[in-house]
């Protein structure tokens, strides 16, 4: 399962394209409400949660926590432990961790990004604790994928599944279907 987590004011693009295109690699996907069932994105679209995250608990099941950025999304996925618990427990079992423009700062504020590569939204990187930043669209580093914003949705998300899948081959048939050119 993954879990793509969403506050009040997160970025729809950032939430959005990666659910899209993990599960048209046919992986499970579950949107995680945060702020309630129904939360609405920084510009105003509400968007249904599968499930609560009062309601989930991190176990084996999990293949992958994903943070879209926004604000104050990013600062409402702060506020809440239930997101600080799955973080944990991903980085503790290798588990993929995936934050793009600002959500990256939440694992910079956990220490989770000390000696690690990593980017995020332009003006965050001095709340990246410890990295290395680099002015990329996407960086892997170990299990955890960070992305710069809105525009490496795209290529955030199928760094995401050739993670998840270990292979790309799902990445590159998928590419080929919504027109990408490698």
């Amino acid at each position: 399962m993954v879990y793509v987590f969403l506050a009040e004011g997160f970025e729809e693009t950032e939430a959005i394209v990666p659910i899209d295109i993990l599960r048209r690699g046919e992986l499970e996907v579950a949107t995680v409400g945060v702020t309630g069932q129904v939360v609405t994105s920084s510009h105003g679209v509400p968007v249904v949660a599968d499930v609560l995250a009062c309601e989930i608990m991190p176990d084996e099941t999990c293949q992958a926590v994903i943070l879209p950025g926004g604000m104050p999304g990013t600062l409402n996925l702060e506020k809440s432990e239930k997101v600080k618990e799955f973080i944990n427990w991903a980085n503790d079992n290798s588990v993929i961790i995936g934050a793009i423009c600002a959500a990256p700062s939440i694992l910079g504020h956990m220490g989770l990004l000390k000696n690690k590569e990593a980017t995020c939204y332009i003006g965050f990187e001095e709340q990246l604790y410890g990295a290395n930043t680099k002015k990329t669209q996407v960086v892997r580093d170990g299990n955890i994928i960070t992305a710069c914003g809105a525009g490496a949705a795209f290529d955030f998300a199928f760094e995401l599944l050739t993670a998840i899948t270990g292979s790309d081959s799902e990445s590159r048939k998928n590419k080929k279907a919504i027109m990408i050119k490698e």
